[in-house]
């Protein structure tokens, strides 16, 4: 909260902080005998006929009414971070496409508009990094027909949470009726304390996903576009440890390296067999292999609601760096594999 010299609570934010980061607290129960305040820390997004609407690091969006505000302040862009590599939005993002390469891609000024014949969200969505060149409506209309034209769903891809995101353009979409599908938070950590964490023993790493990797998949029927999505990337490892004769995996996992950065994806384990270490040891196997590629640093995606991965990953030294989300155009039906 924001105190002035007098001791009163201010209110220091106004409509021209739009699009900046605030810290405001508010009456949770305006009229209540006894008074009861909420906190809420997040991007200004539009300041209308007296109400605020605030989107946290989460991407969620809070409706505050101007009455109801006690005390308001601008705060830092993004909080500093303790541990972990550091990194811009911006350089994650781009490291990210880049492990997950589009099959085709084209330029709307500076947003990359991404298409792989559906397979997943990532590979068939606008990365919307800087200026369209055109004006929203019709940036997002240009975006609806080259879908269209693909006969793929108009998805939009944005970030929320860190310095540079694009809490602005989500409320937007929101705005014209986009909805978002899914959200998940893209973590970071240092890359040789994963190695350290196990031996790998049992791990066999090759350049391409054979029929045994595939079958542990949580994928079925693989399409040839998949195959090329999975395999494209400036280096890419897949790992294996064998399960029983004639049965799939016990584990598998991809890692994609690239400068500095190796990405992790695709880590599963037979259900039968986890917490037995094995997503530890193929992780482990893949960073070693990152490391002597000269990578340093690591990131992975992970959805909000998947608590066991979550748990091994700050296990293992990651820390979440921010929220993304797809959202997709009305009026469209979605179809494929559109796992984020």
């Amino acid at each position: 909260m924001e105190i002035s010299a007098a001791g009163r609570l201010e209110v220091r934010i106004t409509p021209a902080d739009v699009g900046k980061r605030v810290s405001v607290r508010r009456l949770s129960e305006p009229g209540a005998a006894q008074e009861k305040f909420t906190d809420t820390v997040g991007v200004l997004t539009s300041w209308d006929s007296g109400v605020l609407m605030i989107t946290r690091r989460d991407g969620q969006s809070v409706r505050i009414a101007e009455s109801a505000l006690v005390a308001g302040k601008v705060v830092p862009a993004a909080p500093a971070r303790r541990r972990g590599p550091a990194a811009t939005y911006e350089e994650l993002a781009r490291v990210c496409s880049r492990g997950w390469r589009p099959l085709e891609t084209e330029r709307l000024g500076e947003w990359e508009l991404r298409a792989s014949g559906g397979f997943t969200r990532r590979a068939n969505s606008v990365l919307p990094l800087g200026d369209p060149g055109l004006p929203l409506n019709a940036a997002l209309a240009a975006v609806r027909r080259w879908y269209g034209e693909r006969g793929l769903p108009a998805y939009v891809q944005t970030a929320t949470g860190a310095e540079g995101t694009q809490e602005l353009l989500s409320a937007e979409l929101e705005r014209r009726g986009w909805v978002r599908e899914v959200t998940a938070e893209l973590w970071t950590g240092a890359l040789a304390p994963v190695a350290d964490r196990a031996e790998g023993t049992g791990v066999l790493l090759s350049r391409q996903a054979d029929e045994a990797w595939l079958a542990r998949y949580q994928r079925k029927g693989v399409s040839e576009v998949a195959l090329r999505v999975l395999g494209g990337g400036p280096s890419v490892w897949f790992a294996t440890v064998p399960g029983a004769e004639g049965e799939p995996p016990a584990a598998i996992g991809r890692c994609v390296v690239d400068g500095r950065w190796a990405g992790f994806a695709a880590v599963e384990v037979d259900p039968g067999r986890r917490r037995q270490g094995l997503a530890t040891e193929v992780m482990a196997a893949l960073a070693r292999r990152a490391l002597d590629e000269g990578a340093s640093a690591a990131w992975l995606q992970v959805e909000t609601d998947n608590e066991g991965a979550r748990a091994l990953y700050a296990a293992l030294g990651f820390t979440p760096h921010h929220a993304y989300h797809h959202y997709r155009a009305p009026d469209t039906t979605e179809s494929g594999d559109r796992d984020r």
